[in-house]
């Protein structure tokens, strides 16, 4: 039979109140409250910390606190992604985000989901895992809802709330989140 933690990773119904699953979160919760707290010219501890939270990509993630996520161990980043402060990641399911992706301030990635069943949703919850490709940039203030994947390269303008896929490429905005247009050689500044 499997875990509630498994349950929980694969997008099935699961118990949040399971004892393992509150210990996943007080871990993070703590490991965010020092990381928030902690001087920015302690490199050392910050880094350390970085790597304890992360699945993945705790060596070379550049942040500004404060930040904070359900589990941390659920997201898996790249190469030096860079997070602006006050960005939020509810990891109930995997987050995978891609080398050199940026978050603007205020970013939102969220993976739970809620029954519409009253009755069913006062005891269990579910997710959908969130996927970010490679040099995205989102811009502050957006929200990546669950389930969503966001394809290399692209845009999401300050604001957008994004409730499906991404196409790689392109530059996204809105609420909801839609293509505006494809990212072509002209967005390159001029060259002073």
């Amino acid at each position: 039979m499997p875990t509630e933690r498994e349950k929980m990773l694969a997008g099935e119904l699961y118990d949040a109140l399971d004892p393992g699953l509150v210990a996943g979160r007080i871990r993070a919760r703590e490991l965010c409250q020092r990381l928030n707290a902690g001087n920015e010219a302690d490199e050392e501890l910050r880094r350390d910390l970085c790597r304890q939270l992360f699945g993945r990509g705790g060596d070379t993630v550049w942040m500004q606190p404060p930040f904070f996520c359900d589990y941390g161990t659920n997201i898996e980043l790249g190469e030096r992604v860079f997070f602006n402060f006050n960005c939020i990641v509810l990891d109930v399911c995997r987050v995978r985000i891609g080398d050199y992706t940026l978050f603007g301030p205020g970013v939102q990635i969220l993976t739970p989901m809620h029954p519409l069943d009253a009755a069913l949703r006062r005891r269990q919850e579910y997710g959908k895992p969130v996927e970010i490709g490679a040099d995205v940039w989102v811009g502050a203030g957006a929200f990546i809802l669950p389930g969503v994947n966001i394809g290399a390269g692209s845009v999401i303008g300050a604001g957008s709330v994004v409730t499906r896929d991404i196409p790689p490429g392109v530059f996204a905005a809105g609420n909801p989140c839609r293509v505006i247009r494809a990212i072509t050689g002209e967005d390159r500044p001029a060259a002073p």
